[in-house]
């Protein structure tokens, strides 16, 4: 872990001497993103589906969140929706696509969208034995160092099936839990733009805001993200990006 944390600090470096290219203008139209709200690397758990509310989010602002990528099929889909609207997520990604596929893993933290970690495999926690468990977690922690050259701040577990083996080895190594607050059910089969939009408009309005579950991995949800990104523009929802200091 030591030589993967130094092969990481050596890669942030180089990066930071590259110069970042010029974003071009937003639209007039374009949803955005409001502001940037930053996060201590420390251990915490946020999204009140399991936890306390995500601390400095006022009454109609939201965080765009991602799971299960990244999918070349996909995440590019997601990606350019997101940047016709100006607004920047937060990416949860599985080790395993992430290993498969280390330059797409690359352009979403390029893109300027913040990366956490969601289980080197999509597994439920809660059914396997907690060495299984640890494994798994070394496994994702080891391939997000390589991958993105720097440690992970944030993990949100599969299925959202937390596991106090893994909330601990968490807390231990100061890496915070998301849940979230809100979601549109995107996994289901066979939903329109509508149906998504419809859905998550009524799960945000018991909270007023907070963490957005979507997937960059589901056609459908990369297909429905420009109408839902101006649905919650025609609402008065604001997007806040998180970042981690």
């Amino acid at each position: 872990m030591r030589n993967l944390l130094g092969m990481a600090l050596a890669a942030a470096a180089v990066s930071a001497a590259s110069a970042a290219p010029t974003a071009p203008a937003c639209a007039p139209d374009a949803l955005g993103t409001s502001r940037t709200l930053a996060l201590p690397r420390a251990a915490g758990a946020w999204g009140t589906v399991q936890h306390a509310p995500l601390p400095g989010l006022a009454p109609r602002e939201v965080v765009l969140t991602f799971d299960d990528g990244p999918r070349p099929e996909s995440t590019p889909l997601v990606l350019k929706a997101l940047a016709d609207q100006c607004v920047k997520a937060s990416f949860f990604m599985n080790g395993e696509p992430m290993a498969r596929h280390p330059e797409l893993a690359r352009q979403v933290r390029d893109a300027g969208h913040s990366v956490g970690m969601h289980g080197y495999r999509h597994d439920n926690f809660s059914q396997i034995p907690a060495e299984g468990q640890l494994r798994d977690l070394e496994s994702m922690i080891s391939t997000y160092v390589e991958v993105l050259g720097e440690a992970p701040p944030a993990y949100r577990f599969p299925f959202l099936a937390e596991s106090p083996v893994l909330l601990q080895a968490l807390d231990q190594r100061g890496i915070t839990v998301m849940s979230v607050d809100a979601g549109a059910e995107d996994w289901l089969p066979d939903q329109t733009p509508q149906m998504l939009a419809d859905k998550l408009l009524a799960q945000l309005a018991k909270p007023g805001g907070g963490i957005i579950l979507l997937h960059d991995a589901q056609d459908q949800t990369a297909r429905a993200l420009p109408f839902l990104l101006q649905t919650l523009k025609a609402n008065g929802y604001r997007v806040v990006q998180l970042r981690w200091q």
